[in-house]
């Protein structure tokens, strides 16, 4: 959607949902997501594929706030999401990317981390890109919808500046183009469809990781 598309439709979404409580004063939230795949860069493969059961391993953070970061598996089956997290501290994070999980794996009580440690012991996920965009959200918490507007997604191969969000980025859409998500459980409520299908935007799917990989592809070859 174009940016002028995402004004119309966020000033008629304000109407009937509320502004994600955890938004910053300005309005929007930077998120960093370093991704995780193993050696066989399985995520990239069954996301390519369009695998209907597929898993997807990533460290995240919001704006500069070291204080909370999370590790998360992303689960998805068929058109359903499911995420697992936990979040982890910065030294948990650099014995994590650093690969030296042997005795992480017997210090922590964090369920999450120990199915990681198992992924790269004997499935070698490691770091592979960045992923950074900048998220508008509303949410309608009583039948728990939550739509996403994500702008200037790109991608970094830098990946041991991640905490340091001092890397370069590529951009991963032309300019101008951002992604409207829309989440909810088992029924979108009619007011809030008929506001989104209004302006008769093509579903597709669309993985930021995948992309992300794609790009950062390009400009090492």
């Amino acid at each position: 959607m174009t940016n002028q598309e995402l004004s119309l439709l966020r000033s008629r979404l304000s109407q009937v949902m509320e502004i994600d409580s955890h938004t910053p004063p300005n309005g929007r939230y930077l998120i960093h997501s370093l991704y995780f795949d193993d050696y066989k860069d399985t995520s990239v493969e069954t996301t390519n594929s369009g695998l209907s059961k597929r898993f997807k391993w990533r460290i995240r953070y919001y704006g500069d706030d070291l204080s909370y970061i999370v590790l998360e598996k992303k689960e998805k089956l068929e058109s359903r999401c499911h995420k697992k997290s936990c979040r982890i501290s910065v030294e948990e994070y650099e014995k994590i990317v650093s690969g030296d999980i042997t005795d992480i794996v017997y210090d922590t009580d964090k369920e999450l981390i120990k199915e990681l440690a198992v992924d790269m012991l004997t499935r070698d996920y490691r770091p592979k890109v960045i992923v950074d965009y900048e998220r508008i959200a509303y949410v309608e918490e009583i039948t728990n919808v939550r739509i996403t507007f994500d702008m200037k997604i790109s991608a970094s191969y830098e990946l041991e500046k991640f905490l340091t969000g001092d890397y370069q980025n590529y951009y991963v859409l032309p300019s101008g183009t951002n992604l409207l998500e829309v989440k909810f459980d088992d029924i979108l409520p009619s007011y809030i469809r008929n506001i989104v299908e209004s302006y008769n935007y093509k579903q597709t799917s669309f993985s930021k990781y995948y992309y992300g990989r794609k790009i950062i592809d390009c400009y090492m070859r």
